[in-house]
């Protein structure tokens, strides 16, 4: 696909919101991202968000969140689901009569994406379906993909919050099991360059704008971190992967902690 005349080719992070939530709740995350250089490409995972606008006037609503859970693999159908959504849009943006006018700004051979809750559940999911998503986060979501025997290569980051390091650890959402179990079992499957980062005071939500957006209206969310500093510290944290695994641009944040991000542990289960 040609580019635009003196613009370089720029990566592409595709961002999934967590169950039932809008693509809106990653908007601090994106606008970050794409200050820097990046295009963004936010998910509004149809029949799975509360409403999904398209542009003939249909409006389409929350259908999964009336399916029966429990037993029935629907956490699993749901992470294939949104692999195949997130192939979709890098199909639609990087095909041959691309759906978007500014995709001629694409690099096609760095992509990548980035989910908070569902949404980081389904990275693993979407990268084992889709070789062209050349790195991944997980933003404190319980994983269900089954990674093959022989592992998954490329670079992976799971970030969240405190909780995350106790084994068996619940999840926000009733009768889902919380990360620590899932990711210690895919942590020995990942086979390529990978960290587990832990933020202490975080809460589930703390990946999203919605702490943010709770400080700002004096609703107390049970967070121990603000909003500000729980945003400033997934953005540069995200950010900094990006810019390793997409720029080749080594970044001394992913080696080792921080003084100036004490909040935030390196965990390593093995």
């Amino acid at each position: 696909m040609p580019h635009r005349r003196g613009v370089s080719a720029l990566p592409v992070v595709v961002l999934s919101p967590g169950f039932t939530n809008s693509r809106s709740a990653l908007t601090a995350l994106a606008e970050d991202l794409a200050s820097h250089g990046y295009v963004v490409a936010g998910i509004e995972h149809t029949y799975e968000s509360f409403a999904t606008a398209f542009p003939d006037g249909r409006v389409t609503t929350c259908l999964a969140r009336e399916a029966r859970r429990k037993g029935t693999g629907f956490w699993e159908k749901l992470g294939a689901g949104r692999a195949a959504d997130v192939s979709f849009v890098l199909g639609e943006l990087t095909g041959a009569r691309p759906a978007w006018p500014g995709a001629g700004l694409i690099d096609p051979s760095r992509m990548a994406m980035a989910g908070h809750s569902a949404g980081g559940a389904a990275v693993i999911a979407a990268m084992l379906a889709n070789s062209r998503i050349r790195a991944g986060i997980d933003m404190d979501g319980a994983t269900h993909a089954q990674i093959p025997d022989d592992g998954l290569s490329r670079p992976f980051l799971f970030l969240g919050k405190q909780s995350n390091y106790t084994p068996g650890s619940r999840g926000d959402i009733p009768g889902k099991p919380g990360p620590a179990s899932t990711w210690e079992r895919d942590w020995k499957l990942l086979t390529g360059w990978k960290r587990w980062l832990l933020v202490a005071g975080a809460i589930h939500a703390s990946f999203t704008d919605l702490t943010l957006l709770a400080d700002q209206i004096g609703i107390d969310i049970g967070a121990g971190l603000p909003g500000s500093r729980s945003l400033d510290i997934t953005r540069a944290y995200v950010r900094a992967f990006f810019d390793q695994h997409l720029r080749s641009r080594p970044q001394a944040l992913l080696d080792q902690p921080s003084p100036r991000n004490p909040e935030v542990t390196f965990c390593s289960p093995d």
